[in-house]
């Protein structure tokens, strides 16, 4: 049942395609059509998917850097009347997945505008239910940090925890990334998804490093979703590593003392404070 607003206002949360534009639903198109208005991320992009499907509903832009003013634009329509229904799309996939969307959502709800969701294609979930991992529980991890300290301590803090993560990157980065893997998380089990519902459309899986094998010699381009398994340990450092070693490898990588013992204390389940004096002495050294 569609959510009811004490002003009869709606505003419709629609998935669009993230390629293939056979994959949007026909409610999404019905939605599209009968909207007053479509708040679009780039109303460039958007209009091509409606020229397709021959929907002539007017567009506006509302992307990242105007959201919080076009909220409250498209609120005031909707509560004065001059609009009962609009419809929020993004370029591709589902609005306020790391994409624009939320801010409206959130002051629509405020307003006492009823939220419709229109479900459909969302990047991160095609790639987890043909990736093979265990998905009994899974964290989305939004885009890899582009930083070299910052995307290395995104990935240490992944360590030693059994669990499916999946998330956004770059081509150009991609390989970049998929070291960075190997050299904090070791040769863990991965997938990734790239040109997804395309016509190149690619899967790979494998290890890291049976990836890495795969791209080493290619120009990577097109959208790219990754995916990868992370398990418990209970050797959680290489045979003859130490707890000082690996505090001062998480030290010296620029992880914060605080987040280098919580690791180190979570991998081996030896005393926080044993860890945590032993990590000041460090810290002390390298300085």
């Amino acid at each position: 049942m569609e959510g009811v607003s004490p002003l009869g206002a709606k505003l419709y949360v629609v998935a669009t395609p993230i390629g293939n534009l056979e994959d949007i639903t026909m409610r999404g198109l019905r939605v599209l059509k009968e909207a007053d208005v479509i708040a679009a991320e780039d109303t460039r992009h958007t209009k091509k998917l409606l020229a397709h499907f021959g929907i002539k509903t007017p567009l506006t832009s509302c992307f990242e850097h105007n959201e919080r003013g076009k909220s409250v634009f498209l609120i005031a329509k909707l509560k004065d009347g001059t609009w009962k229904k609009a419809a929020l799309v993004t370029d591709a996939g589902t609005p306020g997945i790391s994409d624009p969307g939320y801010r409206l959502i959130k002051f629509a709800i405020e307003n006492g505008i009823a939220i419709v969701p229109v479900p459909g294609p969302s990047a991160l979930i095609t790639l987890l239910t043909v990736s093979g991992l265990p998905l009994d529980t899974f964290t989305f991890k939004g885009f890899v940090p582009t930083g070299a300290l910052v995307k290395r301590r995104f990935f240490i803090r992944l360590k030693n925890k059994k669990e499916t993560y999946v998330m956004y990157e770059s081509p150009r980065r991609l390989k970049d990334t998929l070291d960075v893997i190997h050299e904090t998380l070791g040769d863990v089990h991965c997938v990734i998804g790239r040109e997804m519902t395309k016509l190149h459309e690619e899967i790979l899986r494998g290890t890291v490093s049976a990836v890495k094998a795969l791209l080493e010699d290619r120009v990577i381009k097109g959208e790219v979703t990754l995916a990868i398994r992370t398990e418990e340990s209970s050797q959680p450092f290489e045979e003859g590593i130490t707890i000082p070693d690996e505090l001062k490898k998480l030290l010296a990588a620029g992880l914060s003392v605080k987040d280098a013992v919580k690791a180190v204390t979570e991998a081996t389940g030896r005393p926080r404070g044993e860890v945590y004096n032993a990590a000041l002495r460090i810290r002390a050294a390298l300085k």
